[in-house]
């Protein structure tokens, strides 16, 4: 029986998009799990705690598990301020239209650029990363040709639970959030239960990891495990337009995949460290793949390969969700027409609610990624170099933006407000994603050739450094004429328009 309220629901999601000078084409059929669903999947605790483990226990020994405390709280303080400004912008997107209403249309180029192209390589490297999880199941040599291949066949998948439009894509959603949360907590618990071999003091013991030296290094390199794993909560905001009632309901998805999804990850960390027989064998390097060597300790050959299934169809949710966020995003920016080609980017098909050919920059340009990047040594670490500081940029100037704002008179307005505790958040989430990105970024490998040493910053510098080419060459930025930098209240004009503030 369908609710009475919701026809006028929708209706004031209409009126409220309306005001903010959109008409949206999008259904909204994505229901409030669904959303906290897409944010799991895309923050997805199997994915990052199995891709990074064997790194982190090598480099910082047990205590790196703490990391997941301090991120998960630095995270939180970003889906905070993240919350107010998708409550009172739930415009399709996510950071894009954001800062583009903190700040302005500069600003807010910058920030999709550099996002969407963290998410493009995020896509891929999640894509070749399930490649060897894919050749376990199936039983076939995970060569570089083959584990090419195998994350070619998931990217394909993804696009194509992308294209059956919002309901399936949301059903898909919470089937990859039970199979995970199930797969992690069955995990888990069996690994404790039948496979411990150390007690909880061990997570204060390093093993001797970091040398002689001050263990504080060891452990910032290590809580990238931490770092890495805390995203995917702003995906619940880059489908605004295809939830009912986003004011209230993706602030609180969005606080819900940090405490669950962080909880699962710190559990299923947890297992593993209390489970590896060898720990001083992996930080000396015996034992580069302990996630492995312990699953088909504790499984044996058939259970292995059941567990392993299950962190595939975590690797195909991921993608799946990753996939979504960054269609959303290159069909807001087509949308406002600020980019080359936007008269395709902004095309929609009204017959499966999706922006099809913003969905081909999502499966193409990633596919393209994982072909050119096969012939480098080290590939998954080199496309995954710029994906997470790229990811965290977009966020702290988004942060930054909503600082600004305030400084300046913004009072948010939407379903969802932090009221005095605004600007303290704020404060705290920008000084965290500092010290965040300044970690990501702090060369660690000084025997290795420069651009090796200081890859992340130069990678990150590139993208920047392209990013200011494109807008000094096509200013098709400037031609944009939907509402931007209308936060903060102007004074009043008579020849001041009401949505839109004209830049000179």
């Amino acid at each position: 029986m369908t609710s009475p309220t919701r026809p006028a629901a929708a209706d004031s999601d209409a009126a409220q998009l309306a005001a903010l000078g959109y008409e949206s084409e999008f259904k909204r059929e994505m229901s409030p799990w669904a959303n906290f669903s897409l944010g799991f999947t895309y923050l997805s605790p199997v994915v990052g705690v199995y891709t990074l483990f064997g790194f982190a226990l090598a480099t910082g020994g047990p205590p790196m598990i703490w990391s997941f405390l301090i991120v998960g709280l630095g995270q939180l303080m970003v889906a905070l301020v993240f919350g107010e400004v998708v409550a009172q912008y739930p415009v399709a997107g996510g950071v894009y239209p954001w800062a583009r209403r903190l700040w302005g249309r500069r600003w807010a180029w910058m920030t999709g650029w550099i996002y969407l192209i963290a998410l493009l390589c995020t896509i891929a490297s999640v894509s070749y990363g399930a490649g060897p999880y894919l050749a376990a199941v199936f039983g076939f040599e995970s060569t570089t040709t083959a584990t090419v291949v195998c994350a070619l066949v998931i990217l394909l998948v993804a696009t194509l639970i992308n294209f059956a439009g919002t309901k399936v894509l949301a059903t898909a959603a919470i089937i990859g959030f039970a199979a995970e949360l199930i797969g992690a907590l069955v995990v888990g618990v069996w690994l404790l239960a039948t496979h411990r071999v150390h007690g909880l003091g061990v997570l204060f013991d390093s093993f001797g990891a970091g040398g002689e030296g001050t263990y504080l290094w060891a452990f910032a390199a290590a809580g990238l495990i931490g770092i890495f794993q805390y995203y995917g909560f702003e995906a619940c905001g880059d489908v605004a337009e295809e939830v009912p009632d986003p004011g209230r309901t993706i602030p609180t998805a969005m606080r819900r995949t940090i405490y669950i999804g962080g909880a699962a990850a710190t559990f299923v960390c947890l297992a593993l460290v209390l489970s590896v027989g060898d720990i001083p064998g992996v930080i000396a390097g015996e034992d580069a793949d302990p996630v492995t060597t312990l699953l088909n300790d504790a499984f044996g050959g058939f259970g292995a390969k059941v567990v392993l299934a299950v962190v595939l169809l975590s690797f195909l949710s991921c993608a799946m969700s990753l996939q979504a966020a960054a269609g959303r995003l290159a069909f807001s920016y087509g949308r406002d027409e600020m980019i080359v080609g936007s008269r395709w980017l902004r095309r929609f098909d009204h017959k499966r609610a999706v922006p099809p050919y913003a969905l081909v920059v999502a499966a193409v340009v990633p596919a393209l990624v994982i072909v050119g990047a096969a012939g480098a040594g080290d590939t998954l670490t080199k496309i995954v170099t710029f994906s997470s500081v790229g990811i965290y940029l977009g966020f702290q100037m988004v942060v930054l933006a909503a600082l600004r704002a305030r400084l300046k008179g913004w009072r948010p307005s939407g379903k969802y407000r932090l009221g005095r505790w605004g600007l303290p958040v704020n404060i705290v989430a920008l000084a965290y994603g500092i010290v965040a990105i300044v970690n990501m970024s702090w060369p660690r490998t000084p025997d290795a050739p420069w651009y090796d040493n200081w890859l992340v910053p130069l990678s990150a510098a590139i993208v920047i450094g392209l990013g200011l080419l494109y807008m000094a060459v096509h200013r098709s930025y400037g031609r944009s004429t939907a509402p931007y930098d209308d936060a903060v209240p102007k004074p009043a004009s008579p020849a001041s328009a009401p949505l839109a503030r004209t830049e000179p």
